[in-house]
């Protein structure tokens, strides 16, 4: 089945793009915006209209495979791509990443996804989001021309058994951080909130403020949560615990911190993400380590999650391989081509670093539902529900695609087993 046209159309995405550099500085929330000037490269305002181009794979038999390019909320900061602005980028898809894919076999995933993470226009590699989105639509046509869904081509392509169960889902409240939470607790949902704690009014100036968040989780989760639910609490602080603590910290005064957090959260797990952000990814792997290795000296049972400076496949192998992190974040927008994330997935097989598919509420329907058959073919630990800010969206996506997924393998199992028993008769 070959692939006979590249097409791009500009859309919307499923929330926003936000100068965080400006956020962190101090910038006051308007309403929904916030006051002040942009300081990242490429923003016209702290907090844009999130932007997504459409891509339309068209095959041979005219059907269409789609997949959106997309880049996550915090654009520009922490070593990633600049902020994405699809009229812009249009004319690169339907012009060099149309010209290289026409013609290609739709069956050959790998080979078009690694053609088009390698393509360079003007000397320059695709952005990141293009490479996210054109992949996407590719491993959608792949799935169409071979009858099969797309966690078993995802597999097929990474070498992996898919999972048999939908992989935990992490749910993220954004700022609506009681509200939203107590949805979670009512559905179950295994990981959680997000809550987003990017500044210090969040935290506290002492981390006070945190400490009861935490504390109400474990008490609304036990009034609002279904029969012996087990909550894990996943907390994003953007390196507000390095901020609130100064910078050097003092290791033993962050660690009795972390020793409060697990207090609070008992009898649950607890992880925190992004405890710090030093400013380039070498000296963040250092504190990453250096912060694991004083809470295992005293004991403290709380997992850190590698967030900042770590988004690229490069990143999270240096992650990996220095035992920075209990979980890296694998921020699929960020590592191109969706390929690319399962095999960032797939390097922390066999470590002690465990694999968290995530991404960005600026996502479409359209990348959350992809993300979710690498999720499956990769056995993640745990994958985030996108798009949005509002919860229950997102969750439904991903969880429904999971759920359809695995319920459409198995018909086709049990078909090709009575297919056998019968031709055995």
């Amino acid at each position: 089945m070959k692939i006979t046209g590249v097409y791009a159309t500009p859309g919307f995405s499923g929330f926003f793009f936000d100068d965080q550099r400006a956020i962190k500085q101090g910038a006051q929330q308007d309403g929904f915006t916030y006051d002040g000037e942009p300081v990242t490269d490429g923003f016209d305002e702290i907090r844009q209209a999130g932007e997504t181009l459409i891509v339309d794979v068209e095959l041979e038999d005219g059907t269409v495979a789609r997949g959106d390019c997309a880049a996550v909320q915090y654009s520009g900061a922490g070593g990633r791509d600049p902020l994405f602005k699809a009229e812009e980028y249009a004319p690169v898809v339907e012009g060099p990443v149309a010209e290289e894919l026409v013609g290609r076999d739709a069956t050959a995933f790998l080979d078009n996804a690694e053609t088009l993470e390698e393509m360079q226009v003007d000397g320059d590699r695709l952005h990141t989001a293009i490479r996210y989105g054109v992949s996407q639509a590719l491993l959608a046509a792949a799935a169409r021309a071979q009858h099969t869904t797309r966690t078993d081509v995802m597999a097929d392509a990474l070498g992996t058994e898919p999972a048999t169960e939908p992989v935990p889902v992490f749910g993220q409240s954004g700022d609506d951080r009681y509200i939203n939470t107590e949805k979670m607790f009512v559905k179950g949902v295994p990981v959680l909130p997000h809550a987003l704690i990017n500044s210090v009014e969040k935290i506290g100036e002492n981390g006070e403020t945190l400490l009861e968040y935490v504390e109400w989780l474990v008490e609304r989760s036990q009034e609002l949560g279904p029969d012996d639910y087990e909550p894990r609490f996943h907390i994003d602080v953007y390196g507000m615990i390095g901020e609130i603590f100064g910078a050097p910290y003092d290791r033993e005064e962050v660690v009795d911190y972390f020793a409060d957090l697990e207090e609070a959260a008992a009898p649950y797990p607890i992880q925190i993400e992004g405890p710090m952000d030093v400013g380039n990814r070498a000296d963040q792997i250092e504190a990453m380590v250096e912060l694991r290795e004083g809470l295992a000296d005293a004991g403290v049972d709380v997992d850190i999650v590698a967030d900042e400076w770590c988004n690229t496949f490069e990143d999270v192998q240096a992650f990996v391989d220095a035992e920075a992190a209990d979980l890296v974040q694998v921020k699929t927008p960020d590592l191109g081509g969706i390929h690319r994330s399962g095999q960032a997935v797939r390097y922390c097989e066999g470590t002690e670093t465990r694999a968290y598919l995530g991404g960005t509420c600026n996502e479409t329907e359209t990348s959350a539902r992809a993300c979710a058959h690498v999720a499956l073919a990769t056995n993640a630990a745990q994958v985030l529900a996108k798009p949005g800010m509002g919860f229950d969206e997102g969750y439904m996506i991903v969880e429904n695609e999971m759920r359809r997924t695995i319920a459409r393998r198995a018909r086709r199992q049990q078909q090709a087993t009575t297919d056998e028993v019968t031709a055995d008769d």
